[in-house]
């Protein structure tokens, strides 16, 4: 599931004393005390869903005596006994642990705290990480970059800078700063008279206790000098009681505490007989036999199945009953979201409504700004503001988890109305893609029908089409809410169709750790933009226009009369009827064939002609796309273009984007290069470029398990000539430069899973010369035709392929009868898990630099990701820090049988930077 190890541990003594406390009283069925059971429950329930290791476990206090009341025997020795509703939760808590399948361990003589820095220095030593549930401040000793905590009920990690808040020092000074302060909760002595903020000045100034106290006799005499020295004993004393042992002998090996799928059957039977109706819906178990929430109070409703109707949906006029849909879902802790706007684009749109579902079959819209018709006028809608306001808290609520289909868009029109916190959220569109990119389309209409068998309400009935169709803003309210309410409810329904599946298809770690961080990281780039230089674009335009037309000229000439050359028509009567070039063929509707497939093969073989419409279409492709288009896309008021991230629409993971496309940039041209120098960044401020070097040859040589092409890039080798000198016999020393191109071209051929002829046309060979390079390429290196063939075969026993990272990437051609597709579908098997790999690397790296880059107090952003390309903006006295900061994390943000290196460069503009 993951790269690396990932324990996740448990503080189960100390979530049960905090939720006892949190909660209300609430019994269960037999009318037992469960309100801190019912918390523990939540949090496990959450913390399968959203925190997601390749290990888990609960770690539980066995009794009160441990070697620490050996060693000092007043250590907690004040406690009082738990209150008396507490005391039958202990036992329930353990069955709860025990119904989701999950390890629970403890160790007679340990405390539940020694236990876990056990786990975590084991795990560590694995080398894996560990993510602690618990925000006991005991616990922060063991903070650092591969141990870090998350506050269960905050859901907000801890780490180095949180401990440095709360202790004024670093996590590996926190036992000297606890053992002079002391502890009075647990009997703790320290030194009398010495607080917090004066154990960590001392600890700042000296360094540790030792040298404190050796320091102590000759500091400025004073009450804590004199306290220092009466009271060393104590404070060493205090040290041992307050370090965790890392040597226990752990009850469970690490192998045993693997994540594990609960017994649905088994579970739900539990929560059942706790009467945890909320929790049994949050986790998609069904409807519950006895619908009945532990609550003094509350008795909840019934609640509705997948199987429940569609509708009829509410439309919210009111006050009221917008506050009684909000509290619904508090209730129900969980509810679909979903924006209806005036437009496509995200930034720009303005919200006409709002709806959302708490339940199948139970949904509601909220029209904002309808504009009404006469039949059915729109004067009772509620004041956007005040329901926005509303709203707030609920979407805030990081008890309550929001889904979305394509949250990113919502997130974005939500910031655009003043709501810029929104979390914990979901996204079905993720959901599906992490398990299914390439198998099928991610929209909410295919996705219903696929996994609900419901075909949804489509936007063209309720707006019409063509020059008939209406805004949304002009649908009736009753119409408008069936629409918009559905997609809420489908929503909410696939959402429960489709997340147990990450489980089973081994894809919540690519779900979580990063699918779903991206949205909110993405969403941020976005509504930065970057800004480009209109005077040079429009300069670029002109130039375009003018090569443009000189070109044309040039063409006719050739061709010996004038036509459109836009025209495929006219230009397939010029090449194959006017002119008689061989390898014509006609398309269904009988018009000669002129795509660049074929304009590329009549160029191959010498005709002059084809070859310049190539660069003719190139240069008009690079006007329209970019010249043109980034000064009619750029923001009047910021001069920045705002592009749009699509994440769910290649096999491989990929990011893609438009409005502008900046994947499709030519790279080596000297027009992309222009065109990368129009991107700019503001006055004071530079960019800065991070590129992976060669990644996917890299995990090529990893994932083939290459020799000589690992040792290569582990002595940073050129890896062209290694190749050339390999496979042709050539000494590295005096390589010449057409051996390397040709070892560069096999190279990079190999990953796309290159042909003779390809190769051939490539290098302007012959096929069979090119074909005895492959066949000298593949003598040398077997691994990477096992690789190949490897791979297949696993597309085609599957229909899928995996990429180093677990994300499946499917191939449907994989079994075309029709040989010319089947043969494609092996090369986009091939290269899958090589592009998914880069993919899933530089995914990983953004996360990575979202969380660490607000500690570094670098004032940088994060502007653009382009293939294995991150751009960011930074003031030109911080981008040299910046740039080793990034290339440190990107190069740190997997671990391969060979190095990742990443390379930076820093400029005005993106052409200087890249």
């Amino acid at each position: 599931m993951s790269e690396t190890p990932h324990l996740v541990l448990v503080d189960g003594s100390g979530f049960i004393f905090r939720a006892f406390h949190a909660l209300p009283p609430m019994s269960n069925p037999e009318g037992v005390p469960v309100n801190a059971v019912f918390g523990f429950t939540n949090m496990l329930a959450r913390l399968l869903r959203d925190h997601v290791g390749t290990h888990l476990a609960v770690i539980f206090d066995a009794g009160r005596h441990t070697f620490r009341n050996d060693l000092f025997p007043q250590y907690k020795a004040h406690r009082p006994e738990p209150p008396e509703d507490l005391i039958p939760q202990f036992a329930l808590i353990r069955d709860a642990t025990a119904a989701f399948n999950v390890p629970a361990i403890e160790l007679a003589g340990w405390e539940a705290d020694d236990l876990i820095a056990s786990y975590a220095c084991a795990i560590e030593k694995a080398g894996g990480h560990c993510t602690i549930v618990s925000s006991d401040k005991d616990l922060m000793q063991l903070v650092n970059p591969k141990v870090e905590l998350l506050d269960p009920i905050k859901q907000k990690p801890i780490r180095a800078a949180e401990v440095m808040a709360k202790f004024g020092v670093s996590p590996d000074k926190v036992i000297d700063v606890q053992a002079l302060m002391g502890d009075s909760t647990d009997n703790v002595p320290g030194v009398p008279g010495i607080g917090p903020k004066g154990a960590a000045q001392l600890v700042q100034e000296y360094g540790d206790l030792d040298a404190i106290l050796a320091a102590a006799p000759t500091m400025k005499k004073s009450k804590r000098q004199q306290s220092l020295i009466d009271h060393a004993e104590a404070a060493r004393i205090s040290r041992t009681l307050v370090t965790l042992a890392c040597d226990v002998p752990l009850p469970e090996p690490l192998d045993a505490l693997g994540c594990r799928e609960p017994d649905q059957v088994v579970l739900r039977t539990w929560l059942d007989s706790m009467g945890f109706h909320s929790v049994v819906q949050r986790m998609g178990l069904g409807a519950l036999a006895a619908p009945r929430e532990p609550s003094s109070t509350v008795q909840a409703e019934p609640a509705p199945t997948d199987a429940a109707p569609y509708g009829p949906y509410e439309t919210i006029t009111s006050l009221d009953v917008l506050d009684r849909w909000i509290t619904r879902a508090r209730e129900a802790g969980h509810f679909a979201f979903d924006t209806e706007t005036n437009s496509l684009n995200a930034r720009q749109a303005e919200l006409v409504g709002l709806s959302f579902a708490t339940a199948p079959g139970k949904a509601a819209y909220v029209p904002l700004r309808h504009e009404g018709t006469l039949e059915q006028p729109a004067s009772n809608q509620l004041d956007p503001q005040i329901v926005l306001d509303r709203l707030k808290p609920l979407l805030a609520d990081e008890s309550v988890l929001k889904i979305f289909q394509n949250a990113k868009y919502d997130l974005l029109v939500l910031a655009g109305a003043g709501i810029e916190t929104v979390t914990p959220i979901d996204d079905t569109m993720l959901i599906s893609y992490a398990q299914s990119a390439g198998e099928h389309g991610q929209g909410m209409d295919e996705l219903s029908r696929l996994h609900l068998d419901h075909d949804p309400i489509s936007y063209d009935s309720v707006t019409g089409t063509g020059r008939a169709r209406i805004p949304f803003a002009q649908v009736p309210l009753d119409r408008a809410t069936e629409y918009a309410a559905e997609d809420s409810d489908v929503t909410l329904r696939l959402w429960n169709a489709l997340r147990p599946g990450l489980r089973a298809r081994k894809s919540l770690a690519l779900y979580e750790e990063i699918e779903r961080p991206l949205i909110g990281i993405l969403a941020a780039m976005e509504r930065e933009g970057i800004k480009v230089d209109a005077p040079e674009l429009r300069r670029m335009s002109a130039d375009f226009a003018s090569r443009m037309a000189q070109m044309e000229t040039e063409i006719h000439s050739l061709a010996g009369r004038s036509f459109n050359l836009g025209s495929p028509k006219q230009l397939g009567e010029i090449l194959f009827d006017e002119m008689g070039l061989p390898g014509g063929k006609r398309t269904k509707a009988g018009a000669w064939g002129t795509d660049s497939s074929v304009l590329q093969e009549l160029a191959d073989n010498g005709q002059e002609l084809p070859a310049r419409i190539l660069e003719w279409r190139q240069l008009a492709k690079l006007k329209s796309t970019y010249a043109d288009a980034l000064v009619e896309q750029m923001d009047a008021g910021s001069g920045r273009v705002h592009t749009s991230f699509q994440m769910a629409i290649t096999t491989t993971g990929r990011l893609s984007s438009n409005d502008p496309n900046l994947q499709n940039i030519p790279i080596r041209t000297e027009e992309g290069g222009r065109i990368r120098r129009a991107f700019i960044a503001d006055e004071g401020n530079v960019l800065v470029s991070a590129d992976y070097s060669q990644i996917e040859l890299r995990l090529l040589a990893d994932v083939a398990d290459i020799g000589p092409l690992k040792e290569a890039f582990e002595l940073k080798q050129d890896i062209h000539a290694r190749t050339a000198s390999e496979v042709f016999g050539i000494p590295l020393e005096g390589m010449d430069s057409l051996t390397r191109r040709r070892a560069k071209a096999i190279n990079f051929g190999i990953i796309y899973g290159i042909s003779a002829f390809g190769l051939a046309r490539q290098l302007s060979i012959s096929p069979g010369e090119a074909r005895r390079y492959i066949d000298a390429y593949f003598a040398r290196y077997p691994g990477i035709r096992d690789y190949m063939d490897r791979t297949r075969e696993e597309a085609r026993a599957h229909g899928f392929v995996t990429t180093p990272f677990g994300r499946r990437c499917y191939v449907p051609s994989i079994r075309e009868k029709n040989s010319a597709r089947r043969a494609y579908a092996e090369r986009q098997a091939i290269n899958a898990p090589l592009q998914g790999g880069a993919a899933d690397i530089i995914k990983r790296a953004m996360v990575r630099l979202s969380h660490k880059l607000p500690e570094t107090g670098l004032q940088a952003r994060m502007l653009l990701q382009v293939h294995d390309e991150l751009l960011f903006e930074v003031s030109k006295e911080q981008a040299e820090e910046l740039a080793a900061f990034v290339q440190k994390e990107m190069e740190g943000a997997a671990h391969i049988g060979v190095p990742l290196v990443v390379e930076t460069g820093i400029g005005l503009n993106w052409a200087e930077a890249h």
